[in-house]
């Protein structure tokens, strides 16, 4: 039982939890005996996790179809939840989509639909869960970044603006927020294998993070005392490719 729920099961939500990352973090929540609420825009995708999750976690994990884009979508999801559960203990703002080219062939319906999902997706949630954590008087945010937010790189212009500016907004939040009991941790791993980094076949991905390794980056820390707060964790790979 984590600091934060020791007297009973925490309830969390997770966006992009359907495979990579967030299906890892969905994992070790419902792992602790949390009760797990996540989401996709895929609705495919959604019922690959469902299905296999329900199966090891038939009590504790539900999958919700939501475009983080869409604020509309993203509040009626958080209100569901609250009014199912009573209460919101977590919110992990994972839910992101990277595009990788050239400055002057990054269009801006591209240029936007990063940003809506990167960043604006991760205001909607925590503007649509902060009231409800403030009445409870704690609540977790995670917003999942990337440590492209601190070290830049070509053909990575919105993909960078974007995770910069998620993490802004995280140290933000977490400033305000704290006076109410609710902390704000921006998480920023480095390379991470999953399908989002688009690795060539045959290619040696051993050294990149694990999936589980952002997860339990979340779970250690709700595992904290109500006095700490980890505002960022960088996460990198102990061992890269020598450049």
């Amino acid at each position: 039982m984590t600091e934060l729920t020791r007297n009973r099961p925490g309830v969390a939500v997770v966006t992009g939890g359907s495979r990579g990352i967030g299906r890892a973090i969905v994992e070790a929540l419902a792992q602790a005996d949390w009760r797990v609420y996540f989401c996709s825009h895929n609705r495919d995708s959604l019922a690959r996790a469902q299905e296999d999750l329900r199966a090891t976690y038939p009590d504790r994990v539900s999958g919700w179809l939501c475009d983080v884009a869409e604020e509309d979508q993203i509040d009626e999801l958080i209100g569901r939840v609250a009014n199912e559960e009573g209460r919101i203990d977590c919110l992990v703002n994972n839910a992101g989509i990277g595009l990788f080219a050239p400055l002057d062939e990054i269009s801006g319906e591209d240029w936007r639909r990063v940003m809506d999902t990167n960043l604006n997706g991760a205001f909607y949630g925590m503007r649509a869960v902060a009231p409800i954590m403030k009445k409870q008087g704690t609540g977790w945010i995670f917003n999942i970044a990337s440590l492209a937010a601190r070290n830049p790189f070509a053909r990575g212009t919105v993909y960078n603006a974007s995770k910069a500016a998620l993490v802004a907004l995280s140290e933000a939040a977490m400033l305000e927020l704290r006076q109410h009991g609710i902390r704000v941790t921006a998480v920023l791993p480095g390379s991470v294998d999953t399908e989002f980094s688009h690795p060539q076949p045959g290619t040696d991905q051993s050294w990149k993070l694990a999936p589980a390794d952002v997860a339990r980056a979340v779970t250690d820390q709700l595992a904290y005392p109500d006095r700490a707060l980890p505002s960022l964790i960088e996460l990198r790979p102990t061992r890269p490719p020598r450049g």
